[in-house]
């Protein structure tokens, strides 16, 4: 899994709050990725559906190993046979690239 991450070091990456044109355009190249919230709650979601808890776990548990190696968190409503996931950027009060970026790699986790 880890030849997958592209890890970047967002600690010397600037980061800025994506446009509303630019968040539009990335999200139709996503599949199922919607936007949610408004002004400093604004983020990008998409709800995970599993077979039961233990396979929505290990989507959960794979998804805190891609997250922690990208320095990148998302915030995760888990279920017994779903798992929402909420990424936008804090630093930024907005979504940034990185948020798209988070979204594809936890997109590959269920391919």
């Amino acid at each position: 899994m880890t030849s997958m991450l592209k890890k970047r070091d967002w600690s010397t990456t600037p980061r800025r709050a994506l446009t509303p044109t630019e968040i539009v355009s990335r999200l139709a190249r996503l599949e199922g990725w919607k936007l949610d919230g408004d002004g400093e709650n604004v983020a990008i979601e998409k709800t995970y559906s599993f077979a039961n808890y233990y396979e929505t776990i290990s989507f959960v548990n794979a998804l805190a190993f891609v997250a922690n190696a990208q320095d990148h968190h998302p915030d995760l409503s888990v279920h017994y046979n779903r798992c929402v996931v909420r990424f936008n950027t804090h630093d930024v009060n907005g979504i940034s690239e990185t948020d798209f970026e988070c979204a594809t790699q936890a997109d590959a986790l269920v391919a």
